[in-house]
C-alpha cells in the first residue's frame, strides 16, 4: 500500500442509514488510518446558510480599518478577535493571512481559576450596524457545526471499534466554572492575499503543521488550489475545493488518545499567485475542555494490527512516534499546552496579558536554538544553513543512532525539549541500506 496521492471523498449521508452504514464505517476506517484527511458531501448543513456564512464572511474584510482594529485580537486575553495581516507565526515563519477568530460565545472565567481557564470567553463581535445578520448567522453555523463535530467524532470513535461515546469525556471541564463546562468551538475566518497584493515574497499562507484537538472542519470560500496535504513519502497532494464539501483533518489529540491509530496529517497553505484574486476560507475547530488529561484509550488489536500493516508498507517503512502538540510529560493539562503555544504564536496578546508567560516562551525558543546550532557544528561555532541531515547509506545498522543524553520522564522541561529538538534535526530525510549485491 502506497503513500496516498489523493484525498478520499466521503458521503456522511451514507452513515444514517442502517444499510449502507457498515460499509460507510469501512471506508472512513482506511481514510483514518491511511490518509488522516477527507472530504464529506451531504453532511446536512442548510446550503443557504453555508452561502450567507461565505457572504458575510468576505464582506467582513470590507469593513473599515477602525473597525476591524477595534476588534483586535491583542485586546482579548482569551484570543478571540481580529488579526492583522502577518500577525501568527507557525512553523518559525510568518503566516501571510489575515483573519478574525470567532467561538461558542461564553462569559469569562473568574481570576480565581486555573490561568489556562481564560482562554475561553466573549467574542468581540462588529458592529451590527455596519454588518447586519453578522454575528446570528455565525452563532448558528458554530452551533451547527459543533454538532456535526460530535457526530463525525463519534463515528470515528465506531470505525475503530471504539464505543460511540468514546470522545465525550473530553467535552466537559471539571468542577464549577463562571464559564460553564461546555465545551468551546471555535471558528475562523481568513483571507489570504495573492502575492501580486503581498508584493512578492515568502507564498506561505499558512506553515505547514498538524491541527490540534480532535477534528477540524474546513469550508473553502474561493476557488483557490492552495491547500495542501503531505502523504508519507514527503509529497505535497492538492486538496482542491470541491462543491458541496467540507475538507476534514484529523488532530494531534486524537492521534495521541488512539495511540497512533488515527492520523494526524501535515498540511499548509500556499498564497495564491499574482492576479488570482484572494483566498477566503472558514475553518471550524472542534473544541474540547482544556481541563482534559490525554491518556491512550484501548483501540482493539486487529485495528492497531492494520495500522502497523499501513506503516510497514508505507514510503518510509517506520514506526515514528506519535507526534503530539501536547504531550503528557510536559504538560499536566491540554490548557496549559494550548495557552503556550498561543502565546506563542500571537505574542501581541502575550505581552500584554501574559508576559510572564512570553519570557518563558522566548526563552525555550533561544536555548533550542543554541542547541541546534551547536549540535550543528559539533562545536562552539554554530553556523547556519541546514539542520537536518542528508541522505545517509548505511552497510548494516546495528544499533540505534544516539541524540545525546536523555532527560528521562524527571527530567526538566528545557532539557526534554532540547533533546526532541536534537532528535529531530539529527533525522535524516532518507536512510538506505546497502544490500549485500552492492546495489542501492
Amino acid at each position: 500500500m502506497a503513500s496516498f496521492t489523493e484525498v478520499p471523498i466521503l458521503d456522511l449521508s451514507l452513515s444514517r442509514s442502517p444499510k449502507t452504514k457498515p460499509q460507510f464505517l469501512e471506508d472512513l476506517k482506511r481514510a483514518l488510518l491511511e490518509v488522516g484527511f477527507l472530504y464529506i458531501k451531504n453532511y446536512g448543513i442548510d446550503e443557504k446558510l453555508t452561502e450567507e456564512v461565505i457572504r458575510l464572511g468576505k464582506l467582513f474584510f470590507e469593513l473599515p480599518e477602525e473597525e476591524k482594529l477595534r476588534l483586535e485580537m491583542r485586546n482579548s486575553p482569551h484570543f478571540l478577535g481580529y488579526s492583522r495581516l502577518g500577525n501568527e507565526i507557525t512553523s518559525h515563519a510568518t503566516d501571510w493571512r489575515e483573519q478574525i477568530d470567532l467561538a461558542t460565545e461564553l462569559p469569562a472565567p473568574s481570576p480565581s481559576e486555573p490561568r489556562y481557564r481564560s482562554l475561553r470567553g466573549p467574542n468581540q463581535w462588529p458592529s451590527e450596524t455596519l454588518i447586519p445578520g453578522f454575528r446570528e448567522t455565525f452563532d448558528r453555523y458554530i452551533t451547527l457545526m459543533g454538532e456535526l463535530s460530535s457526530e463525525f467524532t463519534s463515528l470515528v470513535a465506531e470505525a475503530i471499534g471504539l464505543p460511540r461515546d468514546a470522545f465525550e469525556k473530553y467535552y466537559h471541564g471539571i468542577g464549577e466554572s463562571r464559564s460553564g463546562t461546555k465545551r468551546q468551538d471555535k471558528l475562523k475566518i481568513v483571507k489570504y492575499p495573492d502575492l501580486g497584493e503581498l508584493g512578492g515574497g515568502s507564498n506561505q499562507g499558512v506553515g505547514p503543521h498538524k491541527d490540534s484537538m480532535l477534528s477540524s472542519y474546513l469550508l473553502q470560500a474561493s476557488p483557490h488550489h492552495s491547500l495542501q496535504v503531505q502523504n508519507s513519502s514527503g509529497d505535497w497532494i492538492p486538496c482542491p475545493p470541491i462543491a458541496g464539501t467540507l475538507v476534514v483533518a484529523l488532530g494531534q489529540g486524537l492521534e495521541a488518545i488512539t495511540g497512533g491509530v488515527v492520523t494526524s496529517t501535515t498540511h499548509r497553505v500556499l498564497s495564491p499567485e499574482a492576479g488570482e484574486g484572494p483566498r477566503f476560507s472558514i475553518p471550524f475547530f472542534q473544541g474540547i475542555s482544556y481541563d482534559a488529561e490525554f491518556e491512550q484509550m484501548d483501540v482493539p488489536e486487529d485495528v492497531r494490527r492494520l495500522k502497523k500493516e499501513v506503516l510497514k508498507s508505507s514510503a518510509r517503512n517506520e514506526e515514528k512516534e506519535v507526534e503530539m502538540t501536547f504531550r503528557k510529560d510536559l504538560f499536566g493539562r491540554l490548557g496549559e499546552a494550548t495557552l503556550w503555544n498561543r502565546v506563542k504564536s500571537h505574542t501581541d496578546v502575550g505581552e500584554r496579558f501574559y508576559p510572564d508567560l512570553l519570557a518563558e516562551v522566548r526563552k525555550k525558543n533561544a536555548e533550542l536554538a543554541a542547541a541546534s546550532d551547536n549540535l550543528s557544528t559539533g562545536g562552539e561555532h554554530p553556523v547556519q544553513g541546514r539542520r537536518r541531515a542528508p541522505t545517509i547509506v548505511l552497510d548494516r545498522v546495528d544499533s540505534s543512532p544516539s541524540f545525546g543524553e536523555d532527560p528521562g520522564p524527571d527530567g526538566s522541561f528545557e532539557r526534554k525539549e532540547a533533546f526532541e529538538k536534537r532528535k529531530m534535526d539529527s533525522t535524516p530525510d532518507e536512510t538506505r541500506v546497502r544490500e549485500e549485491t552492492g546495489v542501492f
